[in-house]
C-alpha cells in the first residue's frame, strides 16, 4: 500500500520501508511521528479512500542538506554578493501506511496525564510568584512618580557672540 503525503510544503509518495528526507520535524532520532496529511492512498493500481489513514514514521536522524551557493551580480557595476544556505532536514523511515490506531495515542496521552498533576503543583507556586511580581513592579513606578519632584537641572547659558 502506498500514500501521497504532504509535509513541509512538499508531497511525497511513500510506502512501508521507504526512507525519505523531509523538511525539519521536531523530535530526536528514534522517535515515532505520525504524518496525518494524506492526499491519496492506493494499493497496486487501485485508488483507496484517504480519510482516516495515517502514515507512521521513525526519525532516523536530524541532518542538513547540501550547501546551495547564492551569487548575485550586476554587470558593469562592480556588484557581487555571495551567500550560502544549508536546509535542515529530517530523515524518516516509513513504518506503516494504514488505519489510524486509537490505542497508540492513548498510551502517549497517559504519561502526559500523569505529568499534569505535577505540572499543576508547580503552577500553583508560580501563580503566587506572579501575584507577588506586580507588587514589586508597582514599587518602582511609585518611585518614578516621585522623581519629578526633584528640582530640574539648570540650563546652560548660550555662548555669547563676539562682534
Amino acid at each position: 500500500m502506498f500514500a501521497i503525503v504532504r509535509t513541509g510544503g512538499k508531497q511525497y509518495r511513500v510506502a512501508a520501508g521507504d526512507k525519505i528526507a523531509v523538511e525539519k520535524i521536531e523530535g530526536e532520532a528514534g522517535d515515532t511521528v505520525s504524518l496525518g496529511d494524506i492526499l491519496l492512498a492506493g494499493d497496486g493500481g487501485e485508488v483507496k479512500d484517504a480519510n482516516g489513514l495515517t502514515v507512521s514514521a521513525e526519525i532516523i536522524a536530524q541532518t542538513r542538506g547540501e550547501k546551495v551557493i547564492v551569487f548575485k551580480k550586476r554587470r558593469r557595476h562592480n556588484y557581487r554578493r555571495r551567500n550560502g544556505h544549508r536546509q535542515s532536514l529530517t530523515l524518516l523511515r516509513i513504518l506503516a501506511v494504514g488505519e489510524a490506531k486509537k490505542a497508540a495515542p492513548k498510551k502517549e496521552a497517559a504519561p502526559k496525564a500523569e505529568a499534569a498533576p505535577a505540572a499543576e503543583a508547580k503552577a500553583a507556586p508560580a501563580a503566587e510568584k506572579k501575584a507577588a511580581a506586580p507588587k514589586k513592579a508597582a514599587a518602582p513606578k511609585a518611585e518614578a512618580a516621585e522623581a519629578p519632584a526633584k528640582k530640574p537641572a539648570a540650563k546652560k547659558a548660550a555662548p555669547k557672540k563676539e562682534a
